[in-house]
């Protein structure tokens, strides 16, 4: 069974969203879609609709379209299309920042919707993908970090060579069945918590 697709339209001209609309119904063909149209954006209409994707059209983005956008992306991020009729490169500028997949300034065609929308869900997924990775390389150093630091208490407090020192919190990882950077976050605290306080 096809997925249903969700396509939520915010545009406050009802004729040019119904237009919006019926590009969209003619790109998905035979495949089920759910279309929403709204004239003004919120963030809870992402968590209420869980659209597959969102397409805006407007005269020109605003300072809080613009930061709305912004926290949408960083909470519920979501593939985002906007058509607007006038436009300047700080605007533009902050739609990218927002998270924006598609950008068209002054260029609305229904014959063209397919096209744009196509694109803009491939460079959103880039996007993610490499927002993920980027993402995983930032936790994979703080761990290396908490262990690094872990290792140094150990080898200080019992004499340990680096080597055996790593093997120590392995073992007791493996023994606790618990992760090794958890087990190394333990040490540091119990480490900071034994330093000498300061004198008052």
């Amino acid at each position: 069974m096809a997925k249903t697709v969700n396509v939520l339209i915010i545009d406050p001209d009802e004729a040019r969203a119904e237009q919006v609309a019926e590009g969209v119904r003619a790109d998905n063909g035979d495949q089920e879609t759910v279309i929403r149209q709204e004239r003004h954006f919120e963030l809870r209409m992402l968590r209420d609709f869980d659209p597959d994707m969102v397409i805006i059209a407007c005269e020109s983005p605003d300072r809080d379209m613009l930061e709305a956008l912004q926290v949408a992306n960083e909470q519920v991020p979501r593939p985002v299309v906007m058509f607007v009729d006038r436009s300047d490169d700080n605007a533009t500028a902050k739609a990218l920042e927002a998270g924006v997949a598609g950008y068209i300034v002054d260029g609305f065609n229904p014959k063209r919707i397919s096209s744009i929308l196509t694109v803009a869900a491939q460079r959103f997924a880039v996007t993610q993908g490499l927002r993920k990775d980027l993402d995983k390389a930032k936790a994979d150093l703080a761990a290396r970090k908490t262990i690094d630091r872990a290792k140094g208490v150990l080898m200080a407090s019992r004499n340990l060579s680096e080597d055996d020192a790593y093997k120590a919190l392995r073992k007791h990882a493996m023994d606790t069945g618990r992760p090794i950077q958890a087990v190394a976050a333990d040490i540091l605290a119990v480490s900071d918590l034994l330093k000498p306080g300061d004198s008052q």
